[in-house]
């Protein structure tokens, strides 16, 4: 499962939540909350390419922790600028393996103009493990019943 391209991971999500750098936090932050998303995308107005991300921990961090005013403070000076990015055709593995060696949850997914794809998340590797879990649950029982 790790070995699968992070194309397969993010290929059946309907949303892509991107926004532009001068947004309002207090904009984002309503967004990614209707969406139920920890993490935005911020793409350049002009070319559609990332230049950041923010998530709820630069909101908590760096907005709310600092008591910025959330109708002025503009996403772009809160987002992580030049985030590490992987292309889609990597196993997801190695996308797992940047977030922990760079101790962030959430990683986007960019073509090879640097425009987004999606993003994976930490949180998808739990996906593999309950999906694991499944299976040998069902072969234990197969195993029992032979028994």
């Amino acid at each position: 499962m790790l070995n699968r391209a992070v194309l397969k991971v993010i290929e059946n999500r309907d949303l892509l939540l991107t926004v532009t750098p001068e947004k309002s936090v207090r904009t984002v932050a309503s967004h990614m909350k209707q969406c139920c998303v920890a993490a935005v995308l911020v793409v350049d107005p002009g070319n559609g390419r990332l230049i950041g991300i923010c998530t709820e921990r630069d909101l908590t961090f760096k907005v709310m922790a600092e008591g910025l005013d959330i109708e002025t403070t503009q996403v772009a000076s809160v987002m992580t600028a030049d985030p590490q990015t992987i292309g889609p055709e990597k196993p997801f593995g190695h996308a797992l393996h940047m977030m922990f060696e760079g101790g962030f949850r959430h990683l986007p997914v960019v073509d090879s103009t640097g425009r987004p794809l999606g993003v994976v998340s930490s949180r998808d590797a739990l996906g593999l493990e309950v999906t694991n879990f499944g299976h040998e649950l069902e072969q234990r029982e197969i195993v029992t019943e032979i028994l």
